[in-house]
């Protein structure tokens, strides 16, 4: 009798211990730490970028050159209203695209993907070879070992390449998700979102795309279009070469390749159960925090520039910064988000619950605090004229 009631207590609240499972756990904890690592990579290359520009200012003026006015980090795309109301758009035709055409056009698509993916890869180990060549004692000498390019940025760009390689033979998913968190954390450090306005468009258009797509698309094309193109596998370029050099029987056949548009994560209780997030559940939310981390490191140096002095202890609330706010509202969107899935057992627009949980505490955390109106508009612009990129943030 007690084994019959153990069994209908778990039966009755088995969506609370799926929520549990490792794969779900993975899910949350990878995307926040690529969150997190991604916003202080861009804060990190902000900072060097201004040095940068500091020292070629002062070699210019003492050289008697004139000053340089190039922008401090060409590499950086910042995002304006236009595009933020267009991106939803663009991304809905590309959805489209992939949907209607994706058999005639899949080898393409896996190339491309390769390429792209090896150097945002190459992006995300750059930092692990620096420290490693550094480790070595390499430092002095890895500067301009390939033209403009170091010997650890030369170094990760060839591990970059051999993980995309094997993953082109092998299509095994711990290196498909490698070369997913290699897309997140170089989208998210080199998109800049600039003010509050426009990430606000860019994330409200965004949830609307995700909520049509995931729980309207069916009425329209009988199937769900965006499960149907995150799930699909494309056919392994690898083959195509064999057949076309007619070397069909001298080889196996590579498998199909599941492209890194989303994290998978495979649970350890569960044989061939996992869970999956895509891609722009962490890179969009993800831009959000990066803008905030950026504006609470540039009003923190402000409040340094005006004391003259860094600021003193503070309470427990005003430590508490838009970054961490933020970051918060994204794991409770996320959590629930999966509670959501388990309970309708069906896929979610992760975006209908990631939206709402960063951007209506941000918004409300910077009203009370009085920076709403300027984080909306020029968050980054001082009463002076200035510009916050004049600040060591």
């Amino acid at each position: 009798m007690a084994q019959v009631g153990a069994n209908m207590e778990y039966q009755e609240y088995k969506w609370a211990y799926s929520i549990m499972d490792s794969s779900k756990v993975s899910a949350c904890v990878i995307s926040m730490l690529l969150i997190v690592y991604g916003s202080f990579r861009s804060l990190n290359m902000e900072r060097e970028a201004r040095e940068r520009a500091e020292r070629e200012r002062e070699a210019s003026l003492l050289g008697g050159k004139p000053v340089p006015t190039t922008s401090p980090n060409n590499n950086v795309q910042t995002l304006n209203t236009m595009q933020a109301l267009c991106f939803p758009l663009g991304s809905s035709v590309a959805l489209l695209i992939m949907f209607f055409f994706f058999d005639s056009m899949q080898t393409l698509v896996a190339i491309c993907t390769a390429i792209i993916a090896c150097a945002a890869l190459a992006f995300l180990l750059t930092p692990l070879c620096q420290y490693v060549a550094g480790s070595a004692g390499l430092g002095a000498g890895s500067r301009a070992a390939c033209g403009r390019y170091s010997a650890p940025e030369m170094a990760a760009a060839l591990l970059a390449a051999g993980i995309v390689a094997v993953w082109v033979l092998t299509g095994h998913w711990l290196l498909m998700d490698a070369m997913g968190m290699g897309l997140c954390v170089t989208f998210i450090a080199l998109i800049r979102l600039p003010s509050l306005k426009v990430s606000t468009l860019l994330l409200t258009g965004l949830l609307l795309y995700d909520v049509f797509w995931v729980f309207f698309s069916s009425y329209i094309f009988t199937t769900n279009v965006m499960v149907k193109v995150a799930t699909r596998p494309a056919e392994n370029p690898m083959n195509v070469v064999a057949r076309r050099l007619q070397l069909g029987g001298a080889m196996r056949d590579a498998p199909k390749l599941s492209l890194p548009a989303k994290l998978v994560f495979p649970s350890m209780h569960h044989q061939g159960h996992f869970s999956m997030l895509g891609l722009g559940d962490i890179v969009m939310p993800g831009l959000l925090l990066c803008f905030v981390l950026r504006y609470d490191a540039y009003k923190k140096a402000t409040l340094v520039c005006q004391m003259g002095q860094v600021p003193g202890p503070r309470s427990m609330g005003s430590r508490l910064t838009y970054f961490h706010c933020s970051l918060l509202g994204y794991f409770l969107g996320l959590l629930t988000a999966t509670v959501s899935a388990e309970v309708f057992k069906a896929a979610q627009p992760a975006l209908l619950y990631l939206v709402p949980f960063t951007l209506l505490p941000l918004l409300t955390m910077a009203y009370v605090k009085g920076d709403l109106r300027r984080m909306w508009s020029e968050p980054f612009i001082t009463p002076n004229g200035k510009s916050g990129a004049d600040f060591d943030v």
